[in-house]
């Protein structure tokens, strides 16, 4: 007899369970919110991240060439998710996801709080410290929500929309905050009325993110009962002490892991695109846009926020579209390309916006527009491909599969750090040629995933 394995099915009752957020189970209101506060501590240290790095040591940065900082951001945010990897295991094998998500949450808050110092140490143990917890936490918490559904219940895709949606509402404040910390004249002239020096000013950005994931960790343990049906206990050996390997795959499975084979190609593709949010469009968004509204200046950082308050308007459209279409909805690799063909127009037209700064800065409203379509084609895939990999992967390796997922993410911020150290503010045409060489990947890509999808729905068998 085989050993049960986490994730746990839904037992009968939970299926039926619908006092959260919109209809869905309880315990998604508690992941929504830990995430939310998980995301502020990580969205707000990364929109300041790449402009500290390569800001003059005056103004209290660390002064590095732009090839360098882009560098260090993509190995940073790449490691971030690649260890998911580990972290969904240790979870399958050894705490449990539920305690991953825990232990998690306390080393990225350690972290952000370390880089609240200004030293070059204590700056690079940060970025280690937020690395490791992260890779206990985010596969894991997305492993919950996939645990809270049966495997057909047609919650499931819209679930995932509204936990994306919290993740964003974290996303959208925490630029404002950190930022106005980190860049705002007049809370540097505040610091200097208080004998502080201004330019370690960033540190305070810092710190406000080690707060938001602290506040995370608090509401996660107030509402823990919510969760008792998920991600309790790692899995259970059927054989003693000695313990047995799990069954090998099935030709089903060997089929659904071709799928998520497939779909992560063209996940690090998006996520090379998609992630030129906080690396060269932020330097674009300080070099080459105006930052004044109605004759107010405000940092360039805060222009970080626009992509997650369009994800937490249309989340809600998106999630009420697939629970209309119900099965008319199209298949998982259909919205993939749908994502792939939104994240190329949006470089179009930062392509050609980037012809127009030759004459001076730009309006601010071309990188509205360009966060638009990427936020449809975010919505298109994001959420969507961790509710894929939920469904897809065997119960006894779901951990392990999301964090492989992750990794499709940490390969695409690798590549999108690289890519951003080719930025150039100096350089209109090189700069314009740079945005459309990636414009015209992901339009490519998607072209092929459209024709290749007849073909992986076939491998997907009954999951759509």
């Amino acid at each position: 007899m085989s050993a049960r394995t986490y994730p746990p099915e839904v037992e009968p009752g939970a299926a039926a369970d619908a006092a959260g957020l919109g209809g869905h189970p309880r315990g998604l209101t508690t992941l929504f919110f830990t995430e939310m506060w998980e995301r502020f501590s990580y969205y707000g240290m990364r929109a300041i991240l790449i402009l500290y790095m390569t800001a003059a040591a005056a103004e209290g940065g660390l002064g590095f060439p732009t090839a360098k900082a882009g560098a260090i951001y993509g190995l940073y945010t790449g490691s971030v998710y690649l260890m998911s990897i580990p972290g969904g295991w240790v979870a399958d094998r050894f705490l449990g996801a539920r305690l991953a998500v825990l232990a998690g949450g306390v080393v990225i808050a350690l972290g952000h709080f370390s880089m609240a110092f200004p030293s070059l140490a204590t700056f690079y143990a940060g970025l280690i410290l937020i690395v490791l917890g992260t890779g206990l936490l985010k596969p894991n918490i997305s492993t919950m929500v996939g645990g809270l559904y049966g495997e057909d219940d047609p919650r499931r895709d819209s679930g995932f929309s509204l936990f994306y949606m919290g993740i964003n509402l974290g996303a959208f404040i925490a630029p404002l905050v950190c930022g106005f910390l980190a860049q705002d004249a007049r809370f540097k002239g505040l610091l200097g009325r208080m004998g502080i020096a201004p330019e370690n000013s960033w540190h305070w950005g810092f710190a406000a993110a080690g707060v938001g994931m602290t506040l995370g960790l608090a509401q996660y343990l107030a509402h823990r009962r919510r969760l008792a049906r998920v991600g309790a206990q790692p899995p259970r050996r059927s054989s003693g002490a000695t313990g047995a390997p799990l069954p090998p795959l099935t030709g089903e499975e060997k089929k659904r892991m071709i799928v998520i084979v497939i779909l992560f190609v063209f996940s690090t593709l998006f996520w090379t695109a998609f992630e030129q949010a906080g690396s060269s469009l932020n330097l674009f968004a300080r070099e080459l846009t105006r930052t004044t509204a109605f004759g107010v200046e405000f940092p360039s950082s805060w222009l970080q926020s626009v992509g997650p308050i369009l994800i937490i308007t249309l989340a809600p459209v998106f999630a009420w579209l697939w629970l209309r279409l119900g099965s008319r909805q199209p298949s998982s690799p259909a919205k993939f390309a749908y994502g792939l063909l939104f994240a190329s127009l949006g470089f179009w037209v930062i392509s050609y916006a980037s012809i127009l700064s030759g004459g001076g800065k730009v309006s601010p409203w071309w990188l509205v527009a360009v966060y638009l379509l990427h936020t449809v084609g975010e919505l298109c895939l994001s959420p969507v491909g961790l509710s894929t990999v939920s469904k897809l992967a065997p119960a006894r390796l779901v951990g392990l599969m999301m964090g492989v997922w992750f990794l499709s993410i940490s390969l695409g911020n690798y590549a999108a750090g690289w890519v951003a150290g080719l930025f150039n503010a100096g350089d209109k045409g090189a700069l314009a040629s740079l945005f459309g060489q990636i414009a015209l990947i992901t339009l490519v890509a998607g072209g092929v995933l459209t024709l290749l999808t007849p073909y992986i729905r076939r491998l997907m068998g009954r999951v759509h």
